[in-house]
């Protein structure tokens, strides 16, 4: 069974922006180029004929395109024992309104969602065991511009382990594509 979720895409620019954030802190586990994305919802494992369901139950999403900025640096745990650091992303009103639409939509094919709520972010490290502090890359980074992103569609990924650069790691391919609705003409 194929281990899906729901991401947007980042644009190749802002990805090589957010790469250099990269520094020496014990226990850090990088993501690679590829790996950059922003997660909107994980399904876990998908049995294979459930994907046109997927599809059905996705026809025609009311939400429209819009704009992400990327920006500053934030972690789960704590500074200085942290789980993961990741970039921000701001306004994030449109994110949570596509995540609860995509919630909404596939809540009768039976899935089980993750009960924690929604916090829109683009990881860039995952600490294992010997964390080390990320109290200076904050420091650093907390007013970092890294790009906008035009959030015209977003992709559903299946998550394949595989070595990565050397390691075990997760690659991600594109196994549909979902367009976002064009914002109504203001000028009708």
């Amino acid at each position: 069974m194929p281990r899906l979720f729901f991401a947007l895409e980042i644009p190749q620019p802002i990805r090589q922006h957010l790469l250099q954030v990269k520094a020496q802190v014990a226990g850090a586990r990088w993501q690679t180029d590829a790996q950059l994305h922003l997660t909107l919802l994980f399904l876990g494992n998908v049995p294979a004929d459930a994907v046109p369901e997927i599809r059905a139950a996705l026809k025609s999403l009311s939400q429209t395109r819009f704009a992400l900025d990327v920006r500053g640096l934030g972690c789960f745990g704590q500074p200085a024992t942290p789980r993961n650091l990741w970039a921000g992303v701001a306004p994030e009103a449109p994110l949570q309104a596509l995540q609860a639409e995509l919630k909404q939509r596939l809540d009768p094919l039976g899935f089980d969602f993750e009960k924690r709520p929604f916090r829109p972010h683009i990881t860039l490290a995952r600490f294992k065991q010997r964390r080390g502090s990320v109290q200076e890359l904050l420091g650093e980074h907390e007013q970092t511009e890294f790009g906008s992103v035009p959030v015209d569609d977003f992709v559903l990924l299946q998550s394949t382990q595989a070595n990565v650069e050397g390691r075990q790691g997760s690659v991600y391919t594109v196994v549909e594509r979902f367009a976002l609705a064009n914002p109504p003409d203001e000028f009708a």
